[in-house]
């Protein structure tokens, strides 16, 4: 079943990172001083001294089931995009990032998944789109593993 909405836009932020920042954290602190509480980002550019993406080595017991696990790479370039949707539970807007990494020293080796966290190295350019209507909210689908979905 697809759910669809019609989305109506309001501000676009551009937003840049510094060297060595916490990647959730300067998003975080972003959202806030433009008290963005839903939107999206069409796409960053990054580098990251070090990241934690969704991912494992092992055989999976259920592979229809969520990885939980994460994998940990450093010195890479990457590119990214999601959705940002209001966390009722926290009081604060819960992103939902997927990059793709390539690892620098290794020719570029490239890796994809979701973005669990990064540190900035050099700097991220962000561009976040603000949606203001209707209201994006993530809650967990219990017969989905608990999956923290979006809704609107």
């Amino acid at each position: 079943m697809t759910r669809s909405w019609q989305a109506t836009v309001g501000r676009t932020i551009v937003a840049v990172f510094d060297h060595g920042d916490d990647f959730y954290t300067a998003l975080n602190e972003v959202c806030i001083e433009h008290k963005i509480r839903q939107g999206y980002i069409p796409m960053f550019v990054a580098g990251f001294a070090t990241a934690d993406l969704v991912g494992t080595c092992e055989r999976l017991e259920d592979p229809q089931a969520p990885v939980w696990l994460k994998v940990q790479l450093s010195n890479l370039e990457a590119v990214g995009g999601g959705t940002l949707a209001w966390d009722e539970a926290t009081d604060r807007v819960a992103p939902h990032i997927h990059v793709a990494v390539g690892l620098k020293e290794h020719s570029a080796t490239g890796h994809t998944s979701h973005l669990l966290g990064a540190t900035v190295q050099f700097l991220t350019e962000m561009i976040i789109v603000e949606v203001t209507e209707p209201r994006m909210f993530r809650r967990k689908q219990s017969d989905l593993y608990d999956v923290p979905l979006l809704r609107i």
